[in-house]
């Protein structure tokens, strides 16, 4: 994870009043990764929910495409300052994936094929606000953008978004992810301009 791709830098775009605070309009969809973009064998593939006793569910990508999805459109917002409004999605619900699993963790580390982490509240990822998403603007999604799945967090900085996503663990106690570990801000609301520590 030494190296960060292009993009850190966008073309600014114009600002609106439906951005959040520092934010500015995007059209096309940067590529931003703190390493370089996996590629992931989907016979290979495997999503897994470890709660804080160690119980593990998984799903293979063919059980993880079985399960019901959603159609969904959110903006996304970025810390580097862009926005891009009423992206087109199509993923599973993380209540879906979360339907069988005991647990009174209050934290969730999402994992990343590539070794990226970042970490959440666990209700920041329940009762409609997260899914693991498969498809964007109608194709599967492309894996500089995260393919085949990434979590879709919305309502936080696209950071929390979690590329390549491999797993959900749920703990008892917060840990820093990649980003929040090298300053960044731990929850990362858009609308607070939680950037970085201390914001």
């Amino acid at each position: 994870m030494g190296i960060v791709s292009r993009g850190f830098r966008g073309r600014r775009g114009r600002e609106g009043p439906d951005l959040p605070p520092g934010q500015y309009l995007v059209e096309d969809f940067p590529v931003l990764s703190a390493g370089p973009t996996p590629r992931i064998d989907l016979g290979q593939w495997e999503f897994a929910i470890t709660n804080e006793s160690g119980d593990r569910r998984s799903w293979s990508w063919e059980e993880f495409r079985a399960l019901p999805s959603e159609r969904f459109t959110v903006d996304i917002h970025c810390v580097t300052k862009w926005s891009k409004l009423g992206t087109d999605w199509e993923g599973v619900p993380v209540d879906t994936l979360m339907e069988d699993v005991d647990t009174s963790a209050g934290f969730a580390l999402a994992e990343s094929y590539g070794g990226y982490t970042t970490n959440l509240p666990l209700e920041d990822l329940l009762d409609g606000k997260a899914w693991v998403a498969y498809r964007f603007g109608g194709e599967e999604l492309e894996p500089e953008h995260g393919g085949p799945a990434r979590l879709v967090v919305p309502h936080l900085y696209f950071w929390k978004s979690a590329k390549w996503v491999r797993g959900i663990q749920l703990r008892d106690s917060d840990e820093p992810g990649f980003w929040e570990s090298l300053g960044y801000h731990n929850y990362g609301d858009p609308w607070r301009e939680q950037r970085y520590w201390g914001d």
